[in-house]
């Protein structure tokens, strides 16, 4: 018994905790733990990254997880689970599996029926599909496959209709121009793919099967000129053609421009040029070959991915690239991309190519055809425009070794031409289906080459078109679906084809109608047309890499799906930015210079405040009471002040932010602005004094020897009044803010693809040099060959600057430096009379006053 106990509970201590089996039940409020994915898929964690996944054991309450499978794969079972109250996942009784599943269009049967046994939607593994067709349809191929790992056992099949007997069946004719030589021989693969279309389609009995679809076709040699002659002869000629079919851009311009006035639908295999996309100018034209313009989506989407915001371009002057250019234009203004760079040429690109060294372009977009394309990289190389910082943009319909073909017109060996094009990308429109599905025409891409080659009297790389073939098969198919479609194919109502002239409008419109919503899978892909009448189509994306290309990636510009391959490589490791990387980097002052500093002026403060108190604690010494003790004190004051200023003129970015920077820059004008009113305020007030008790006339001098005190106190508080309102005022008016000065950019030593930018912090205003010569200070020495040495007090105006004082020994001065140099320059005529001023006072004689003993040159006073 107890036995037989354990084994009814061993089931429950081992069922899974993965996503397909059920979970024990947490009880606690953390939330739910975190579960395993299915095999061969995985867990989205909405608003989770990876590293917070793994950081994290349980999920809260009502959080929501979603599966997801890999590869051909799709979730049977719940696809979400949320995190309930009990810490419980829901549904965890129901496990929740990643899947092969066969193709879903085996589901669907035009013009039949399909049964589905042993398996749901989607297709699982064992599941079978029988095929029934409608009254007055026969099935063509099995009637039976079945689904084993992903793949049916057998080929879809089609219902055909009980066609009306080959003899009896009326013919429906399509005009059509092959360029079998000239710029683009394209004719002679794609005539051969347009005749086995044909043939395929009248073989059909669902399609068309009142009528038989015939060609009428001339050589246009991608000649306009040619192209006109065949044209009239199509249409002047009988029979009345449905339809007309041109290759090359110039002959489809031509005959798309003309075939309004004949009401005629035209159909082209092999125009690329965006001009053609004009519905006004083209009203009629379809074209199953994609415009260039396609490339552009492809490159956005690309740009998007590696985050460039800045690119250039350089193309060659003519029409289909300056028309896809401005094109691209418009799309990268649409992303938030800018072009900085545009640039053009004819037939020599090294101007350009300098151009864009000179202006850092970095990502470079190449429009032009493969003889130039040679002479550009030529140009690359010269100009070292190339390597890991630089990625090339180019177009995908090159040789896959143009860069080795030798080339006359351009000086550059095969190794200097393989070294500019490494790494470079390319995108081409796809032609040809790279799934191997089956098409509408119940033949794969594979198939259709194998065909098409054994059809063709030489080589495929020999022969023109042979990679514009599928498009060109494909479009007899748009043609046969349209006009199926049009004449109510299979028995419906529709109208007679054979009732169509080129005066009738209305067969015309019907036609546009059903062409324009062309939708079938193609031996070149999924054919279906824009509103210009254009394909839309997927493009490959290909690296050069080691010298060879490798696809990296599709790109569904219908569906705005990137399929990335993640095999790109680049030569510095990563892609490369889309400019230089400018590092801003501020200046800040030496730490050690202002601690330095910071001591000395410490020191200075100390010494002011002995003084100050010296002054203080001796003020009842005659000596001291004579020398004006007020004004001494006022003097260490100012001093203090002006040393305290040390400390905000050292504070910048380094120790504080940026709100705090218009406090210091005040602190920094006050005590200066006061430590200057204070300090030389009071100097030049005494100063005065003893000018003016040496510089009278002798018989007044009793009189000029006693001078009441609060005249000088007077005189300092009228200067530091002045100081006060000029800096109160300059403060409300136009206060100090931080400025931030740059310099010269700098290269970095290292090999790394920046730039320093130096700035460096101010104290400013927008009318500073004004505030500066209105606030007296102490001028820096000018070089004066005449000026003797000694200290000088001067107040700065704008344009002005006057020596207030100027003391060398014994000596005053007052004079303006920049207004009266030429009476300065009489000082060194006068200079005995001041050296015989010095030799009396040093004798203890009389000083003698301006104008007494021997005169003097010019008018300054000593």
């Amino acid at each position: 018994m107890l036995l037989l106990l354990l084994l009814l509970l061993v089931p429950l201590f081992l069922r899974p905790s993965a996503a397909g089996g059920a979970q024990t039940p947490n009880d606690t409020s953390e939330g739910c733990q975190i579960i395993h994915p299915p095999w061969e898929g995985g867990i989205r964690y909405r608003g989770l990254t990876r590293d917070q996944v793994k950081a994290i054991n349980f999920l809260p309450v009502d959080y929501e997880i979603e599966y997801v499978c890999r590869g051909e794969r799709e979730v049977v079972g719940p696809k979400v689970r949320k995190c309930l109250a009990n810490g419980s996942w829901t549904d965890m009784d129901t496990p929740s599996r990643c899947v092969r599943i066969c193709s879903k269009s085996y589901l669907i049967l035009e013009n039949g029926k399909v049964f589905l046994t042993g398996g749901d939607l989607p297709a699982l593994d064992g599941a079978r599909v029988d095929f029934r067709c409608d009254p007055d349809f026969h099935l063509v191929g099995g009637s039976r496959s079945v689904c084993n790992q992903g793949q049916w056992s057998s080929p879809k099949p089609h219902c055909q209709v009980n066609r009306t007997p080959h003899s009896e069946r009326r013919a429906v004719y399509i005009g059509a121009l092959f360029p079998m030589s000239g710029g683009w021989p394209g004719g002679q693969a794609c005539q051969p793919a347009v005749e086995m279309a044909l043939e395929d389609v009248n073989s059909r009995r669902d399609i068309l099967p009142d009528y038989e679809l015939k060609l009428i076709h001339h050589d246009s040699k991608c000649d306009p000129g040619q192209a006109t002659k065949y044209l009239y002869e199509l249409l002047y000629n009988d029979p009345i053609k449905i339809i007309l079919m041109p290759g090359c851009s110039s002959v489809s311009t031509l005959v798309a421009e003309a075939a309004r006035m004949w009401n005629l639908i035209v159909l082209s295999y092999g125009s690329s040029s965006p001009a053609l996309s004009n519905r006004q100018r083209f009203p009629t034209f379809f074209r199953t070959h994609p415009s260039a313009t396609l490339h552009n989506p492809t490159r956005v989407k690309l740009f998007e991915k590696w985050g460039w915001k800045k690119i250039a371009t350089i193309q060659q002057t003519t029409e289909v690239f300056t028309s896809t250019l401005d094109d691209l234009e418009e799309r990268v203004k649409e992303a938030g991309i800018e072009i900085t760079f545009r640039q053009s040429f004819f037939s020599d690109p090294a101007v350009p190519v300098k151009n864009l060294k000179r202006q850092d372009a970095r990502i470079i977009v190449g429009l032009f055809y493969e003889t130039e394309a040679r002479k550009v990289f030529c140009e690359v190389y010269k100009e070292r425009l190339f390597g890991k910082k630089y990625v090339w943009f180019l177009i995908g319909w090159y040789a896959d070794n143009w860069f080795k073909t030798y080339d006359p017109s351009i000086n550059c060996t095969v190794d200097e031409m393989t070294e500019a094009v490494e790494g470079h990308i390319t995108t081409e429109i796809v032609m040809l289906n790279p799934a191997n599905t089956r098409s509408i025409s119940n033949m794969t891409s594979q198939e259709f080459v194998e065909k098409l080659t054994k059809r063709l009297k030489r080589h495929p790389e020999e022969t023109g078109g042979f990679q514009e073939a599928p498009l060109a098969y494909d479009a007899i198919w748009a043609l046969a679906l349209a006009l199926n479609k049009t004449s109510g194919g299979g028995g419906r109502s529709g109208v007679r084809l054979e009732d169509f002239n080129y005066n009738n409008q209305t067969i015309t419109d019907q036609i546009y109608r059903a062409m324009n919503s062309s939708s079938f899978e193609g031996v070149s892909g999924h054919v279906v047309f824009d509103a210009s009448g254009s394909r839309m189509a997927w493009t490959l994306i290909e690296q050069l890499q080691g010298g060879s290309y490798k696809k990296i990636g599709y790109y569904d510009s219908t569906k705005d799906d990137l399929s990335w391959s993640k095999t790109d490589k680049w030569i510095g490791g990563s892609p490369p930015a889309d400019q230089t990387l400018v590092i801003k980097t501020f200046r800040f002052l030496s730490q050690k210079l202002f601690i330095s500093v910071s001591v000395l002026s410490s020191l200075g403060i100390v010494l002011a405040v002995v003084c100050l108190s010296f002054n203080i604690y001796n003020s009842h010494v005659r000596y001291i009471q004579n020398s004006q003790p007020n004004l001494n004190n006022l003097t260490a004051v100012g001093c203090s002040l002006a040393l305290a200023a040390v400390f905000p003129l050292g504070l910048d970015g380094y120790h504080i932010g940026r709100n705090q920077f218009p406090f210091v820059c005040q602190a920094r004008l006050w005590l200066l602005g006061l430590g200057f009113s204070l300090g030389y305020g009071s100097m030049f007030t005494k100063i005065w004094w003893v000018h003016t008790v040496f510089t009278k006339k002798e018989e007044k001098k009793e009189w000029r020897k006693t001078l009441e005190p609060w005249k000088l106190y007077a005189t300092v508080g009228l200067l530091v009044g002045m100081d006060v309102l000029t800096l109160a005022i300059w403060q409300i008016v136009d206060p100090l803010h931080r400025t931030i000065e740059t310099f010269a950019k700098e290269e970095p030593k290292e090999d790394i693809d920046v730039s320093i930018l130096p700035q460096l912090e101010h104290c400013s205003s927008k009318k500073m040099n004004t505030w500066l010569g209105l606030v007296p200070h102490h001028c820096p020495r000018h070089h004066d060959p005449v000026q003797p040495a000694g200290c000088s007090l001067c107040l700065c105006l704008p344009r002005h600057s006057f020596f207030l004082l100027y003391h060398s020994g014994c000596a005053l001065r007052a004079q303006d430096t920049q207004v009266d140099h030429p009476r300065r320059m009489a000082v060194r005529g006068a200079r005995h009379h001041e050296d015989r001023v010095i030799d009396q006072q040093q004798r203890g004689g009389e000083v003698p006053a301006v104008g007494e003993g021997e005169p003097r040159t010019g008018e300054d006073h000593c």
